[in-house]
This record gives C-alpha cells, structure tokens and sequence, in this order.
C-alpha cells in the first residue's frame, strides 16, 4: 500500500485548500497577540479581556452541531466559503467596534464561521483526498497551518505599530481573498454526485459510535486538546514566566513547541500511510504526555535558571514533536471512518466539538490546579491526561486501508 500511497499525486484541489489554510492561519495569528490589549483598552480588566479570547472558542463549541447538519444538506463548498465570510465580517466589525460588548459579540460571531469552514474544510479533504495518502495531505494540510500561525504574531505585531485595529481590517481582507481563490479553485464539478446517481449515504453519529475506532478518535481527541491546544497554549507560558520574567520567554516556548509539530510533520503524514494511524497517534501522546508532565522540573530550586530554561524550551519542542504525530494520524483516521463514499458532517463536528471541549476545560481545571499546589502537579496531571488519550487507542482497530478492501457498513467496529 505505501508503493502506491506514493505514486499517488495530490489533487490540486487539496493544494487550494492548503494555501487557504495558511492565508487563514496568518490571518488569525494577526489578530491573536493584539486582540488582549485592544480589550483592555476598552477600561474593563483582565478576565473581562480573557472572556473576549474565550468567545470565539465557545461559540465554535456551541456552533458545532449545526455546521455539521449545514454541510450534509448544503454541501461543503457553500459551507465552508459562508464561514469564511462570516470571519470576515466578524473581524471588520471587530476593528471599528465602539464598546466592549460590542467588542465581545463581534469577536464571537467569528466563532461561529469558524466552525463552519473548520468542519467543512475537514470534509472536504475526507472527499478530495485519496484514501492512500490521507496522512500526507492531512500532514500537508496541518503543516501550511502550523507555519501560518508562526509568521502570523510576527506580522501581526508589526503592523499594529499602526494602531491595534489595523490587523483585523488586514485579516478580514485576507478572508474575503482567500474565499474568492477557494471559491473559484472549487468550481463543484468533483464534489456532486455523477449524473443518474443518489446523493452520498449520511453516516449518524450514533452510527459512527458502533465503531472502536471512532469512540477511541473522541476521547483522544479530547485529551489532545487538553494538553497540545489548551495547555501548552495557555499555562506552558504562565511557567516560562516563572522560570525567567522576560517577555520573550513565553514566545520562545510556543515557538519552540511550533516549530517541533512543523518539523515532525514533514514525515509523519507518509508514516501514517505506510504503517498505519494507531501507532502514530499511541507514540504521539506518549511524547506529549511524558513531555509536558516532567515540564515541572524546570523550576526545581536546584537548577540554574539557563539550565531551567534549557530544560522548558528543550522539552517544549518535544511536546511539539508529539503533536506533530498525533494530529495527522488521528485526522487521517476520523477520515477513514467516514470514507469518500458517506455524509459524515455530523460525525466531524462531533469530533470538532470533542477537541474544543479539551481545548476550554483543560487549561481553566490545570489553571486550578497550579492556584491551589503548583506547576509541577498541574503538569504532572496534563500528562497523564495525555498518556490516557493513548490507552484508549490499545483497545481499537487500525483504520487504514479500510476503502482498499470494502467500505465498512455503518457502525461496524
């Protein structure tokens, strides 16, 4: 199968989608670093400012379920182009809002078209991209974002010297062109069934959880969001501040966990083609886990602090290094659960939601947690959520090559 996997090229469609994913990934790290300051500059304080970050990731949870019934009656192009849109408006009303509370709503009606071209985006490489090389392209897919997201703050901090609105006005046109090359590159043509045909089969959610496979994707997911989204996004930078109160420490961290997922991921979507999506994911979360719950050690007393920030850069890329492995080979997995053959709009947005679900709750139960008795337990907690995220994949099938033998009738394990 890996003979093959590596004869097959990618559809040009999968290459529009992923430099739409970069020009959008850009867009959002803009917008991300200015985003806290132009709250506050609204005279409201800082868990007010938090509340306007957090808008946008819950209103994408809430929003969920309906973008996944929205792409199985309208079709994922429409979907995800309106969601672009949305984000558009979104972040030009953004710029120009007078309150805080307008602030607050406009920031999170983003959320909502976020969802809506995050779900359908993932349908549309389920459809476009075949079965052979799903790792690859999702690898590709996430590679485009992971590197969008690096040169985003850079930017996004130059041009606020012109004013902290500007790079919302920059994003929402950023959008607005990137939905017109989708758009245009996605004409229809290979998305709409051949002449004569039915429309696809729609896999249920309640269909989907008969499979392992799936429920095993669902509580992985979860943890994944915990630990590599949720966490090392927003406490690993409270740590860099213990362990040296320079602002360029915190940067340096996500950095260095950014540039470990960008670099591993030049070959893990080939890995997961060639020896499968369990092991890769298991392996994946392993790293994170062992990775992030030993972060503690950088701030034992008996370190120096070049040593301590050694230590939490070093282990901070090897986080990064595990998310490289698990985010392909799980995507590529949800993928191979659905299959090109079914509508599984529903089944991506309830693994969308599983995701964002670890994304809000781990970081506000860990923020607990380091409160009440510090770094190193709190870490030492993310990591078992980690390795727990890998347990539950021992117990499932291997996904890949399901299509190059049948399609799996709905609900089989």
């Amino acid at each position: 199968m890996s003979a093959v996997g590596e004869r097959v090229r990618i559809p040009s469609e999968i290459w529009i989608l992923v430099g739409a994913s970069f020009v959008i990934a850009v867009g959002f790290g803009l917008v991300s670093p200015v985003l806290p300051g132009f709250a506050r500059s609204f005279d409201v304080g800082a868990t007010a400012a938090t509340v306007v970050v957090s808008a946008f990731a819950f209103c994408r949870l809430v929003f969920a379920p309906v973008g996944g019934r929205l792409v199985q009656r309208l079709g994922e192009r429409p979907v995800y182009l309106t969601g672009l849109l949305i984000v558009a408006v979104s972040s030009f009303a953004t710029a120009y809002a007078q309150t805080y509370w307008q602030l607050l709503v406009f920031r999170g009606l983003g959320g909502v078209g976020s969802t809506m071209f995050t779900i359908s985006a993932i349908a549309l490489v389920v459809r476009l991209a075949p079965p052979t090389i799903r790792g690859r392209v999702s690898s590709l897919w996430g590679s485009s974002f992971i590197i969008g997201s690096m040169l985003g703050p850079v930017i996004g901090g130059l041009i606020a010297g012109w004013g902290m609105r500007l790079p919302f006005v920059v994003y929402a046109v950023a959008l607005v062109l990137a939905a017109l090359v989708v758009g245009l590159g996605l004409g229809g043509a290979r998305l709409r069934p051949p002449a004569g045909e039915e429309d696809r089969p729609v896999l249920t959610v309640r269909e989907a959880l008969g499979d392992r496979a799936y429920r095993a994707a669902l509580a992985c997911g979860v943890a994944n969001g915990w630990a590599n989204l949720g966490v090392r996004m927003a406490v690993i930078p409270l740590l860099a501040a213990a362990v040296l109160d320079q602002p360029w420490v915190a940067g340096a961290t996500l950095t260095a966990a950014a540039l470990g997922t960008a670099i591993t991921l030049q070959v893990t979507g080939r890995l997961a083609d060639r020896v499968g999506r369990r092991p890769l994911v298991i392996a994946g979360m392993v790293t994170s886990g062992v990775s992030l719950g030993v972060l503690g050690l950088s701030l034992l007393p008996g370190l120096a602090v070049v040593a301590s920030l050694a230590v939490l850069l070093g282990l901070s890329f090897v986080s990064g290094v595990g998310a490289g492995f698990v985010n392909p080979a799980q995507q590529a997995a949800v993928a191979d659960i659905v299959g090109q053959e079914r509508k599984g709009g529903t089944v991506l947005s309830t693994y969308q939601m599983a995701t964002d679900v670890g994304v809000i709750v781990g970081p506000v139960l860990i923020g607990a947690v380091v409160d009440l008795v510090g770094f190193g337990a709190a870490l030492a907690a993310t990591g078992v959520v980690s390795v727990l995220g890998a347990a539950v994949w021992f117990r499932a099938p291997e996904t890949l090559g399901r299509e190059a033998v049948t399609t799996p009738a709905p609900g089989s394990p």
